[in-house]
């Protein structure tokens, strides 16, 4: 059994977030400034370790020697990409990859599949959720080139993460990811792609399809897709304003059996211990967007509730008929979205007591 915890890359500066807002800009901002907007709303979140740039290797080092020490086994990267253009990189190649520590832990990539949202908070409730200049679009020879820049780069190292000895990959949004290709191409070019690491002497892939929707998940094995697992999947998204996180971990965890039984593939939960976009959100009081990130606020988020959650996910996935069973944590930083396992005054080191007790 090992535990995997996302790792989101974007607490430091890039050139496209200096030009839209201004020059050093990061979201540790925007945790910072924001307010409780309703009574027990807990805002601000603040990191008991302090804010930090994840360039920085003894800073990044050290966050990842305490994950470990509680038991994450695994940091996979949300890696942005678009038609070989990638931001916030540095994350991972100079901040884990350049720490004494990252060069050893297990690690592995999620391509996330959309470029960020260039000025944060979002102001307006009148456009789309996801503005068409994030949408990252590709194709066949796209993602083959994908695939070997990620092998030449990261999967031929001897800490990347492999499952049955493939090296392992996740598409954040599947579903997009297949409805542009069609069937058909995104077919062809995960063929194709295990076809090219192949003739380059790699022992092929594990891909892990995220979130795939209901028209796609009976497609996925066909597709060349070995596993299902989501990032968050806690709240109900058209659901109430406010929502209850053990009433929500507890029917999230009643769902994980039908997304292996409608893929036909291995299903592994993925787990939270909060849901809270609100720093990304401006204050539209209770003329609150029902969209994300006016998504539904998870309340009564608690390290012992937390607890039961992931025991339940380390209960199923040792049920499954595969080797190296995983379970994912979103995340371990995504502190603008209120999902970490990162120390906090709040809870102290107690999202990760929890997280280590449930094992």
């Amino acid at each position: 059994m090992r535990i995997a915890a996302y790792v989101y890359p974007g607490w430091h500066p890039i050139p496209e977030r200096d030009v839209s807002f201004h020059p050093g800009f990061t979201e540790w901002e925007l945790v910072a400034d924001c307010r409780p907007r309703f009574e027990e709303h807990h805002q601000p979140r603040v990191p008991l370790l302090g804010r930090y740039d994840d360039r920085d290797t003894h800073e990044v080092g050290r966050r990842v020697a305490l994950a470990l020490r509680y038991g994450v086994d695994v940091f996979v990267y949300g890696l942005f990409w678009c038609r070989g253009k990638r931001v916030f990189q540095d994350g991972l190649d100079l901040g884990l990859l350049g720490s004494e520590e990252g060069r050893r832990v297990p690690f592995a990539v999620m391509w996330a599949n959309r470029m960020p949202r260039r000025v944060l908070p979002v102001r307006r409730s009148d456009v789309a959720v996801v503005d068409p200049s994030r949408l990252v679009s590709s194709d066949v020879d796209d993602f083959v080139a994908l695939i070997a820049y990620l092998a030449e780069r990261y999967f031929h190292r001897e800490n990347y993460m492999r499952v049955g000895g493939k090296p392992y990959f996740s598409i954040f949004d599947t579903t997009f990811f297949v409805r542009e290709l069609g069937i058909e191409g995104a077919t062809e070019a995960i063929s194709r792609a295990r076809a090219w690491l192949s003739a380059h002497g790699f022992p092929g892939l594990h891909l892990a399809a995220i979130d795939p929707s209901k028209p796609i998940i009976g497609h996925l094995g066909q597709l060349g897709f070995d596993s299902v697992t989501h990032y968050v999947l806690l709240p109900e998204w058209k659901g109430p304003g406010l929502q209850d996180y053990d009433a929500c971990a507890r029917l999230r965890a009643t769902q994980w059996a039908s997304f292996a039984e409608r893929s036909g593939l291995p299903y592994w939960p993925s787990v939270s211990p909060g849901w809270d976009a609100s720093p990304r959100a401006s204050d539209f009081g209770k003329e609150r967007p029902g969209k994300y990130p006016w998504s539904p606020v998870v309340t009564g988020e608690h390290p012992d509730r937390f607890h039961e959650a992931v025991a339940r996910a380390v209960r199923f996935a040792k049920t499954a008929a595969v080797d190296e069973p995983l379970v994912f944590v979103a995340s371990l930083n995504e502190w603008s979205e209120g999902h970490y396992l990162e120390p906090d005054v709040r809870f102290g080191e107690g999202w990760l007591q929890a997280l280590s007790a449930a094992r």
